[in-house]
C-alpha cells in the first residue's frame, strides 16, 4: 500500500515505537479474549507438568498481534525466545542449523511459516513430533543420513494464509489460534493505552475517531496515533486538540472508514471508469497502475469485509454501499450479477 500508515512493513522508527508499546504479558494484551484464555491454559499446564508447552499456530491477518503473542508465550513461560521467518528458511540445512542450536525448552517463533521451502517443511514434521532431524551427509551413492536428537522445544508459527500450510504440518500443532479483527471498543483501549505510554493527552472523542479508522487492526491504530502525535507536535505544540485528529488524518488521506488513497482509487475506478460493471483483477491492476498482488492481498480484503465491493463470477464490482461512501447514488443492480 502506498501510505506507510497502512503498510504491513515498518521502518526502524516504527519498530522502535511498536516495541515500546508492546504488551509484555497476557494480562496486558488487549482483545482476543478467547485466544488469550486458551494460551494461558497451555502455559499453566506446561508449568504444572514441568514440560515444554505444546506447539502453537497463530493464524490471522497482519497487525493483530501474532508476534506479540509469541513473545508473551516465551516471557510468561520464562523461556528464551528465538525468532526467524519462513522466507529466511529456504533449505533444509537452514532449518537444521536453527533447530540444532536450540536449548532445552526454548521457544522458536517462525513468522510467515507458510513461506518456508517444502524440504524445510518436511524436516519440521519430524522435529515437531519426535524432536530429531535427519541430515544427509555427502552426495550421490555415498550419501548417508545422520539422525540428530534435539532438545525439547516449543514451536510457534505465525501465518497470514493458513490455507497454504500443508495438512501434515498443520496437524502437528497442538493448538491453532485464529485471531479476529478488533472491535472499535477494543481499539479504543489499544489507542488509550498507547497514548498513556507516550504521555499524550488525547480525549475520548479523538480516541474514538482514531479507533474507527483503524480497520480493526491494532498495528494501524498505533500508527495512526503516531501520525496524530507528529501532526500535533508540528502544528499545535504537541497538544492534541479537538480537531487535531481530523486534520492529521485528512492530511494522510485516511477517511472516516479508514480507506486511504489506494483504497478509494480502486473503488472510484470500479464506479467511474468502468461505470459499475464487473472488472477482472488484471484489468483493474492496469487501470490503477498497481500490481495485482497488492490489490488482491492488501486492498481487497478490507473493501470486501466492509461490503464496499463484491467478487462475482464476472469480476469485481462496487456495491451500493461503495457508491454511497463516495457520495454517489447507486444504480439499480444488474439482474443476476451476484449469482
Amino acid at each position: 500500500m502506498s501510505d506507510e500508515i497502512l503498510d504491513s512493513s515498518a521502518d526502524d522508527s516504527d519498530l522502535v515505537f511498536e516495541a515500546a508499546i508492546r504488551p509484555q504479558s497476557l494480562s496486558e494484551f488487549i482483545g482476543q479474549e478467547k485466544v488469550r484464555s486458551q494460551i494461558q491454559l497451555l502455559i499453566d499446564a506446561a508449568k504444572i507438568q514441568q514440560r515444554t508447552a505444546d506447539h502453537i499456530l497463530l493464524a490471522g491477518p497482519p497487525g493483530l498481534g501474532k508476534t506479540t503473542l509469541a513473545m508473551i508465550v516465551a516471557n510468561d513461560s520464562e523461556r528464551p525466545l528465538r525468532m526467524t521467518s519462513g522466507p529466511a528458511i529456504q533449505h533444509a540445512g537452514d532449518l537444521a542449523a536453527v533447530l540444532s542450536s536450540l536449548t532445552a525448552g526454548e521457544v522458536l517463533f517462525i513468522d510467515e511459516i507458510h513461506r518456508m521451502s517444502r524440504s524445510a517443511e518436511e524436516m519440521l514434521y519430524l522435529a515437531m513430533e519426535d524432536f530429531r532431524v535427519d541430515v544427509m551427509v555427502g552426495k550421490g551413492a555415498g550419501a548417508t543420513s545422520i539422525s540428530l536428537d534435539l532438545d525439547p522445544f516449543t514451536l510457534i508459527g505465525a501465518t497470514t494464509r493458513s490455507g497454504l500450510l500443508p495438512n501434515p504440518l498443520r496437524d502437528r500443532f497442538g493448538f491453532t489460534a485464529n485471531l479476529d479483527f478488533y472491535s472499535t471498543e477494543e481499539l479504543e483501549q489499544v489507542v488509550s493505552r498507547a497514548a498513556n505510554l507516550m504521555k499524550l493527552d488525547v480525549d475520548s472523542t479523538s480516541i474514538g475517531h482514531i479507533a474507527s479508522r483503524s480497520r480493526g487492526t491494532p498495528r494501524i491504530a498505533n500508527r495512526l496515533l503516531r501520525r496524530v502525535r507528529d501532526y500535533a507536535l508540528v502544528n499545535h505544540d504537541g497538544k492534541v486538540l479537538a480537531n487535531t485528529v481530523s486534520e492529521a488524518l485528512e492530511l494522510y488521506e485516511v477517511d472516516s472508514l479508514g480507506l486511504d488513497r489506494l483504497d478509494r482509487a480502486v473503488l472510484s475506478t470500479l464506479i467511474v471508469k468502468f461505470e459499475g460493471k464487473p472488472v477482472g483483477l488484471s484489468t483493474l491492476s492496469v487501470a490503477i497502475g498497481e500490481d495485482q498482488e497488492t490489490i488482491e492481498s492488501v486492498v481487497e480484503p478490507f473493501l470486501l469485509r466492509t461490503g464496499l465491493i463484491a467478487r462475482t463470477t464476472r469480476g469485481r464490482v462496487a456495491t451500493a454501499a461503495g457508491y454511497r461512501h463516495l457520495g454517489l447514488t447507486p444504480p439499480n443492480l444488474e439482474p443476476g450479477l451476484f449469482d
